[in-house]
């Protein structure tokens, strides 16, 4: 694997990477003017997305840290950007650039005061894994095997500033306005910086996998706190495939069924009955278990599910409040999508609108079971993203509406929808969690 040995920390240094890849980007657009006059403006525009994705990777995976994360959260959205975007963006989950091995020994010099080789019986000297905000080693003690993940120097301390470096970039990207966005950035900001918290992580680790004992054929690490610190966490080396291995490995329709239904237990637990849930549902955060059982690997970003926002939230879910004009119509009022100040004819628009999505995406809690493997389910969906991304009267009205707290419950259901549909169980049973 790559390695560096060395990662820009100050805002300077940061910066003036983030510049020079707009540069690059500048400079490919300069291109694709020239080559739509010559050839179709899809090919082109293809091309565009190509260069412009491998740009604007290779300047962010050596920054590493919230940059790389924001990545990393982009490429899970397949139905937002174009798929060289997502393809490139998806590597963010698994191949970047390690850090050095005198790296790794300053970050456990300044966590414990002692080297890895004083501390474990062995220790890797090359990452396992390495991704946005930290990378994993191998080690050994007493016989018993470690995963030992390092966060990156400087990650902590440079998320305020890369995301006022990207802020303008996801404005434009998403067509949000500046006016009224600061508490959806403060959002994720926020987020973030727990992600860098790895004592944190060590707490959230530990509650959610005791509250999670219950649901079967689910399996989770120990952790060791004494081998834990602010920027290491130390848990069990789990053995299996990672998931997309796992999908990609042709497996049975009945081992399908088990992770499906283990996979969708996990999740539904932890949002409605714990209020606590993994909000970085992503294939490389979990492994299945040669007797096909879902093993959960990182709780580095939980998203806590406040009162006041479950109950309209998932109001939403239930079929019968999505007819009843009086019903939906307020819930979408206490969740902020219809403002005050909008018109009659913006509001009867973003109502019908925010009816056909909900009617739609809530479609698999509306029976007892659900298949995940319905091709033609997945691409209404897309249809309809597509179909909206285009509406140029959506795009005039003010996007900046909803509660924060949408960001990482919408982006947990996004991702779980897309692992399910990798899966491709056909009986997912949908309720369980009300037996818990």
């Amino acid at each position: 694997m790559k390695t560096i040995d060395h990662i820009p920390i100050s805002k300077v240094q940061r910066a003036s990477k983030i510049a020079k890849t707009g540069a690059k980007v500048g400079v490919n657009y300069i291109k694709y003017l020239g080559d739509k006059l010559v050839n179709t403006e899809e090919e082109a525009r293809e091309r565009l997305d190509q260069s412009n994705a491998e740009d604007i990777y290779d300047g962010l995976k050596d920054l590493k840290g919230s940059a790389l994360k924001v990545a990393q959260m982009m490429s899970m959205d397949q139905n937002v950007l174009p798929q060289a975007y997502v393809e490139k963006f998806s590597l963010s989950q698994f191949s970047v650039p390690a850090l050095s091995l005198p790296l790794v020994i300053k970050v456990f010099r300044s966590s414990f005061g002692k080297e890895p080789s004083q501390m474990f019986d062995s220790f890797s000297k090359e990452a396992v894994n390495a991704a946005s905000i930290g990378q994993v080693h191998r080690a050994e003690k007493d016989g018993k095997s470690f995963a030992v993940k390092i966060q990156y120097p400087g990650v902590a301390d440079s998320v305020s500033s890369d995301l006022a470096l990207i802020k303008p970039v996801a404005l434009k990207m998403f067509n949000i306005e500046k006016k009224g966005s600061e508490k959806y950035f403060k959002e994720v900001e926020e987020k973030l910086l727990e992600e860098t918290d790895y004592e944190l992580e060590l707490r959230n680790s530990l509650q959610i996998s005791k509250e999670c004992q219950s649901i079967n054929n689910v399996i989770f690490p120990g952790y060791y706190p004494e081998y834990s610190s602010k920027g290491v966490l130390t848990m069990d080396w789990m053995k299996g495939q990672h998931l997309s291995e796992f999908t990609s490995s042709n497996p049975s329709q009945e081992h399908r069924e088990k992770v499906g239904q283990a996979l969708w237990d996990l999740f539904m637990h932890q949002i409605h009955v714990i209020r606590k849930v993994h909000a970085d549902p992503h294939p490389g955060n979990f492994l299945i278990s040669k007797d096909n059982d879902l093993v959960v690997l990182d709780f580095g970003c939980v998203k806590e599910i406040p009162d006041d926002f479950y109950g309209p939230y998932f109001a939403l879910l239930d079929k019968d409040s999505l007819e009843n004009p009086k019903v939906f119509n307020k819930t979408l009022d206490d969740l902020e999508i219809i403002k005050p100040s909008d018109s009659d004819k913006d509001k009867v628009f973003l109502r019908a609108f925010f009816k056909e999505v909900l009617t739609l995406f809530t479609l698999p809690f509306h029976d007892e079971t659900f298949d995940f493997s319905n091709d033609d389910y997945f691409m209404d969906v897309a249809r309809l993203a597509e179909g909206y991304s285009k509406d140029q009267r959506l795009r005039k009205i003010d996007v900046n509406r909803g509660s924060k707290h949408f960001i990482y419950i919408n982006r947990v259901f996004f991702g779980l929808y897309n692992l399910m549909n990798m899966i491709r169980p056909k009986q997912t049973q949908i309720h369980n969690y009300r037996k818990s």
